[in-house]
This record gives structure tokens, sequence and C-alpha cells, in this order.
């Protein structure tokens, strides 16, 4: 059900700071949650965990290209995050779900859902830290570009769909599931170019960049998990059916909705 503004009940529960963002709330409230507040703090958990992953997608686009222990330790702290997020959200979700309605609990076993994969995606991205700091300057210009502009890809699909979820937006969500192609687009032209190397051209630390491109569109694929989720709480319907509809030519969309207009007359 959604108010005036078109929020959802997820959206209620934002609680933002002065610069828009969502401020972190203390897992330590989990711990004992009562049954009145248990489901808001779930909640807004989640929405941290997109939150952090988000953050740490940020800092490494606008890091790579100058990888130092800083960097690591950030997203390092913010892997961390993750990992806590992810005890206190099972634990949590586990102590609350038989105490809240049915649709509450499909909300539940959703932030069960996102939790999983967002540690997952921290993971990663602390992966390819890691690894850009091992190599350091001996990562090619394009290589840097490239890690950059994938990182920043997953942070935006990250922030969309915590906004799609937030805002219990179904076409946002949507929108996320098509721009993964983008991040299967720049891994191919990576492979071709390190692996494959048509024109036989010498590279620096293949080994290392085809891991971390990987490892990045590994992630996307998380980002894209947790649109679908998102896509199925809000529709209540597999992706594929949603898909269906939104693909489909706009005199079609305009041919089917008279049709439904003459019906009800």
């Amino acid at each position: 059900m959604q108010d005036d503004s078109g929020c959802g009940p997820a959206c209620w529960i934002v609680s933002r700071g002065s610069a828009g963002s969502v401020e972190s709330m203390s897992t330590a409230e989990l711990k004992n949650p009562s049954p009145d507040n248990s489901y808001e703090q779930l909640v807004r958990s989640s929405l941290r965990g997109f939150e952090a992953a988000k953050e740490a997608a940020a800092a490494l686009a606008q890091g790579v290209g100058s990888a130092n222990t800083a960097l690591a330790e950030k997203v390092h702290q913010y892997e961390e995050e993750l990992d806590k997020l992810d005890h206190d959200i099972n634990d949590g979700v586990t102590a609350a779900i038989s105490q809240v309605p049915a649709q509450r609990a499909r909300e539940l076993l959703a932030c069960l859902k996102f939790i999983i994969e967002l540690e997952r995606i921290g993971d990663l991205l602390e992966n390819v830290t890691n690894r850009a700091v091992a190599v350091g300057s001996r990562l090619e210009p394009q290589e840097v570009k490239e890690i950059s502009t994938m990182a920043g890809i997953l942070a935006r699909m990250l922030a969309e769909t915590q906004e799609a979820f937030a805002q219990r937006d179904l076409k946002r969500a949507v929108d996320v599931l098509k721009a993964d192609g983008e991040m299967d687009r720049l891994r191919n032209l990576v492979f071709v170019r390190h692996i494959e190397n048509p024109e036989h051209q010498p590279h620096k630390e293949s080994f290392h960049v085809v891991f971390m491109i990987q490892s990045l569109e590994r992630a996307g694929d998380h980002a894209k998990n947790l649109a679908e989720e998102v896509v199925h709480l809000v529709s209540g319907r597999s992706v594929r059916h949603v898909l269906r509809q939104y693909d489909k030519p706009d005199e079609v969309m305009f041919l089917e909705r008279l049709r439904r207009q003459t019906g009800k007359r």
C-alpha cells in the first residue's frame, strides 16, 4: 500500500541524515528486538546494507587509479559492516518472522536474501581492491578506466535497487536488470584484449586484470539478483513475466489498455 506521495512501507521508516544518505543504525539494536519494532529495524538494517555496499563500490571507482592501503582499509571497513549486518539480520529475521503478518514476513525474507547478496558483493569488492593495491602502478590506464567504470556502474545499480526497495518502485528495479548488460559488455572487451589478444599486443598484469574484471562482473550479477528480488517482492510475479510486459512495444501496450478499459464498461 502506498501513501499520497507514492512511497511504500519501507520508505516511511527510512531515516536520512542532512546529506540525504541513509543513517547507519547500531546493529546492537537487533540483538533483542521487541515485537513492535523488529520489522522496522530489520528493514532499516537492510537499507544500510545497500548503502555500505554502494559506498564500497564508489570508493573503488574513485580510488583505483591511485590504489593504496587507505583505500583497502576503507573498503575493508564496509565489508566488515556487511558481515555484521549479515549475522544480525539473519538472527533478527529468525526471531521476528513468526510474529508478523504474511506481507511483512515476505518482506523479511526479502531482507534476508538482500543481505546475503550484499555480503557477497562486499567480499568481491574487497578482493578487487586488495589486488589493485598489490598491482599498483603496473595497471595500464585503459585497465584503470575499465575497473573504475565497472565499479561505478555497480555503485549506481546498488543505489537504484536500494531506492526501488524503499519506494516499492517496480520500473526502477527493472531498469537495474537492464544495466547489467553493460557490465557483461565491458568484461567481454577485457577478455578479448587480454585472453584472445587478436592483435598480439603485450599487456601488463593480464592475470590480475582478468581476475578483477571477472569479480566486478560477478558483483554485478549479485546486484541483478537484488533487483530481481525487488521485482518479485513488489509485483508478486516472476521476473520473466514482468520483463515480457516491459519489453512490449508502446503500441501493443496501448491496445491492451484500450481492451481492458472497454471490458470494464
